[in-house]
């Protein structure tokens, strides 16, 4: 019996992960110091329940969750990052991954999934609590990075009025089961296949959210046209309710599309700050470039008016020289 464990390049998370080769055949081995519950309990049953849904997620082999480490299978390295940047033509392979959400929407929306060792785990609805929480995160930690706390915490405060209004004019209900972290690197080839990775996060939640953080993935730069035909390649192919309300459903899109780039920023800073972990800042200068793409309409006038007057497009890129 020959066997070999490497060390392989981890996420914006606490954990740790390693490629066990035993005799020719390959596990990944994850390993969880804080948030073990989120990160190996939850992830790993969020994972069946995605299998038995017929969804690829990694399988799992073993688990020592007080001891903070579970074996799942190895869906390799080759994400749809690494082939989208090889590639000119990519809305061929954005369809394929478009086409995957829509299979993840078909699932029932059950909030109680068995756990893989004992009892039930309860998948949360998305709220405007939870939209709140997570675009916080800009204000908490991005703005703190070149103003004071209490300027922080005074534009915060302005904000929220103009962000509940935004919350507030989501159309289509939570009741759709949401990976809420669809982006290219968590997608992986597999074969002929799709595996899908991180999990763990997943909430019940609009319809359109796995769209936005595909399309405006802060990882992966793509044009205008690329953006409008991956989307209109989801309107077509989705329910006919979308289509037939097509104005409400990209309002929900944009807002929620605003939401999660506020939510990355700051998570992105956050990394920086509190872990550094300054390898995320590089996606920053985009992300405001999505951010303000999404913002250019009337619908959008209040917040724009308030970042800009807030946040001068000359001070958006100065973390970078940090």
């Amino acid at each position: 019996m020959t066997f070999k464990i490497n060390p392989i390049s981890g996420d914006a998370s606490f954990r740790k992960f390693f490629r066990l080769k035993l005799n020719k055949k390959s596990k990944i081995i994850i390993l969880a110091e804080k948030e073990k519950y989120k990160n190996l309990v939850v992830y790993a049953s969020i994972n069946k329940f995605l299998r038995a849904n017929k969804i690829y997620a990694p399988k799992l082999y073993m688990y020592n969750f007080s001891k903070g480490i579970i074996v799942i299978q190895d869906f390799g390295d080759n994400s749809f990052f690494n082939l989208l940047l090889k590639k000119k033509d990519k809305i061929g392979i954005y369809k394929k991954l478009v086409d995957l959400i829509i299979k993840i929407q078909k699932i029932k929306p059950i909030t109680r999934i068995k756990k893989v060792n004992k009892g039930y785990y309860k998948i949360k609805k998305y709220s405007n609590n939870q939209l709140f929480k997570e675009s916080d995160l800009f204000f908490d930690w991005y703005l703190p990075l070149f103003k004071n706390k209490k300027k922080s915490f005074e534009i915060k405060m302005k904000s929220k009025k103009i962000l509940s209004r935004l919350y507030n004019s989501l159309n289509f209900p939570n009741s759709y089961f949401v990976h809420r972290d669809y982006h290219v690197q968590n997608l992986m080839k597999v074969n002929n296949r799709i595996g899908i990775i991180d999990s763990q996060d997943s909430l019940i939640g609009n319809p359109s959210y796995d769209l936005a953080s595909l399309i405006d993935d802060v990882r992966i730069k793509t044009s205008k046209k690329l953006k409008n035909d991956i989307y209109n390649y989801y309107l077509r192919k989705s329910p006919r309710i979308f289509r037939k309300n097509s104005k409400e459903f990209f309002q929900d899109f944009s807002i929620l599309s605003v939401q999660r780039i506020l939510k990355i920023i700051g998570i992105f800073s956050r990394l920086y700050t509190r872990d550094k972990k300054s390898l995320y800042l590089k996606y920053i200068p985009y992300a405001w470039e999505i951010l303000e793409m999404r913002i250019n309409s009337a619908f959008f006038s209040d917040l724009r008016l308030f970042l800009d007057s807030n946040i001068p497009k000359k001070l958006r890129k100065k973390i970078i020289n940090k």
